[in-house]
């Protein structure tokens, strides 16, 4: 009687039920392959129509090579390749010659205020390249630029002595906002280099800076290295900062001409074989990257645990330190950030900032009055939002499969969720509107395009986030809970996903604040219902409103600083060098 009640109950409880059909069956390879379906599908689709259009003719569908050979005859092309080529050396240097000291300085100095040095740099690291090139526009352009109009009130002279519209302006901007890579990578490896050897180099009679030059930064080759690469695959790929700066000095780079093969009309075919070449230059610059690292190895070998003295400079060497720390963040930080919000309290920006001229006009022209930009903050704040959610299920799932080994071909699926990380944005924004400007999937001019871009460029930041959580939890626990009954699925929700809660949300906020930067995917795929804050302030850019981009680019820093306040909340204060 009570095992027919049961049943009868089971019945007429179709949750119950379900629950039951759970525990019988095991639903969770479904599950599984819909995941993978979807990771080869947002990876795949796009990859495969980007090498196909590359190598078709224009409406025909007829194979050819000729998109490819206009790529390497046309001059114009090759001057805009190698200006892209020296661009990025240019602000790898400046990278290294930037990043290397601070990293000496904070991590292996008693430098007063280190904590605080380190603090500014990485919140300038949040600060978008293009913003901050808007910034050195307003503070460094010919006559017209904050600085430039100081020096030419002092002095009396009739023109200003800097010009940001030329490649070294365009070079000192990137590097500025890149030479932060170096600075995270050396700094980590410094942390875990023991003092032994300097120790044993200053006994033998080497001086500290002897020492530095010859034992500590050979030991930190590999990072230092590492740092290059990474600062100039980033300027090579940048498509806002070097093109405001540089278009009006009529200077071409490599993701402008792509950007120009889409204007009206557009040529998507001649983009592609220009993307791909991109990516082949990605792909061997990470090749030589690879090799450089193999062929040389760099380590200490100790017989106990290393510890780390911090050197003693003396007052003198300190404060010159200081000074320079205290530069660099007033460079990247303080001037920027001073000047844009100087320029969105102005009537007019070339004027003094007086009681006559100060104003909160452009704050509300951005906010409520201006439709263009109050859609594009709501939409940003969307589709950031959507898409880190996706890319975090896609990249926990994934990194899942990939670190318990739950399907054969393990090796493989980690590696394409980390393809996008190889391929500049300005080229996955070209793959993805070859996929999905056509049939069988079109989803130009919807919110869906942009948000399938955000979350494939930064999908390999959620992978690599989730593949790190779960390298530091036991396999036994979840073990542990399938032995007990539990169905793979149940295991993750009820034991796995508790143990991983942290470091899901530092993976959500960090892909939410790339989201709220990214420029190059988005101006090749916004349309005037989908603009995001990033490109309406580029529209600004060549309206020549620069109050308005002002008082745009507060709004986004503000949007990107409460975010990263949020996190420091949330999850403490080193929220930021954990995802570094």
């Amino acid at each position: 009687m009570t095992a027919q009640t049961g049943q009868s109950s089971s019945i007429g409880d179709p949750a119950g039920w379900l629950r039951q059909l759970r525990r019988k069956v095991d639903l969770s390879p479904v599950f599984w392959i819909g995941f993978i379906l979807v990771l080869l599908v947002l990876i795949g689709l796009p990859g495969f129509w980007l090498i196909y259009r590359s190598f078709t003719q224009v409406n025909t569908g007829v194979f050819t090579l000729s998109h490819y050979a206009e790529v390497f005859s046309n001059p114009r092309f090759r001057t805009a390749l190698m200006n892209s080529l020296i661009l990025a050396t240019g602000s790898g240097l400046l990278s290294v010659f930037v990043g290397v000291p601070l990293a000496w300085i904070i991590t292996r100095t008693n430098m007063p205020l280190r904590g605080l040095m380190r603090a500014l740099l990485l919140v300038a690291f949040s600060i978008p390249t293009f913003l901050g090139g808007i910034a050195w526009i307003l503070l460094a352009a010919p006559n017209a630029g904050w600085l430039n109009r100081i020096y030419m009130g002092l002095t009396g002279a009739e023109s200003g002595v800097l010009n940001i519209h030329s490649m070294l302006g365009a070079i000192f901007v990137v590097g500025l906002y890149s030479f932060q890579y170096v600075f995270l990578m050396v700094s980590s490896a410094l942390e875990f280099i023991s003092s032994e050897l300097e120790d044993a180099a200053q006994v033998l009679g080497a001086g500290t800076f002897r020492t530095m030059f010859k034992i500590t930064l050979p030991l930190v080759m590999p990072s230092i290295v590492s740092g290059f690469i990474l600062s100039f695959l980033e300027a090579i790929a940048l498509f806002g900062s070097p093109t405001i700066i540089l278009i009006p000095a009529r200077v071409s780079i490599v993701t402008t001409e792509i950007w120009q093969q889409f204007q009206f009309p557009p040529n998507v075919e001649l983009a592609s074989a220009f993307a791909l070449c991109l990516v082949v230059m990605t792909i061997a610059l990470l090749w030589v990257q690879r090799q450089l690292l193999v062929r040389k190895g760099y380590t200490t070998l100790t017989g106990k645990a290393g510890r780390k003295r911090l050197v003693d400079l003396g007052p003198v060497w300190n404060g010159g330190f200081l000074v320079f720390c205290g530069a660099i963040a007033t460079l990247s930080l303080f001037l920027p950030v001073y000047v844009l919000g100087r320029t969105a309290l102005s009537k007019s920006w070339g004027r003094p900032l007086d009681a006559s001229n100060l104003t909160l006009q452009w704050f509300e022209d951005v906010l409520f009055k201006q439709p263009f930009t109050t859609t594009a903050i709501k939409n940003t704040l969307i589709y950031a939002g959507v898409a880190a959610t996706f890319a975090m299920a896609i990249g926990i799932v994934v990194a899942y499969l990939v670190n318990r080994k739950l399907v054969r071909f393990h090796q493989f699926l980690g590696f394409l969720p980390m393809i996008p990380l190889a391929i500049p944005g300005i080229v996955i924004a070209v793959a993805i509107f070859s996929a999905y400007s056509r049939p069988p999937l079109v989803l130009y001019g919807t919110a869906l395009m942009l948000i399938v871009a955000f979350t494939t460029r930064f999908l390999p930041i959620a992978f690599s986030n989730s593949g790190n959580i779960f390298k530091s939890i036991n396999p036994e626990l979840e073990l542990a809970a399938r032995n007990l009954g539990a169905t793979q699925i149940e295991t993750v929700q009820k034991v796995t996903v508790p143990l991983v809660k942290r470091g899901l949300i530092s993976g959500w906020i960090l892909v939410f604040i790339l989201s709220i930067r990214e420029l190059s995917c988005a101006i090749l795929l916004y349309t005037n219902r989908t603009q995001v804050i990033s490109t309406a302030l580029f529209q600004l850019v060549t309206e020549g409103s620069y109050e308005r981009v002002a008082a745009l680019g507060i709004v986004m820093l503000g949007i990107v600083f409460v975010t990263i306040g949020v996190a420091y909340r949330l999850l403490g204060k080193d929220f930021m060098l954990e995802q570094g």
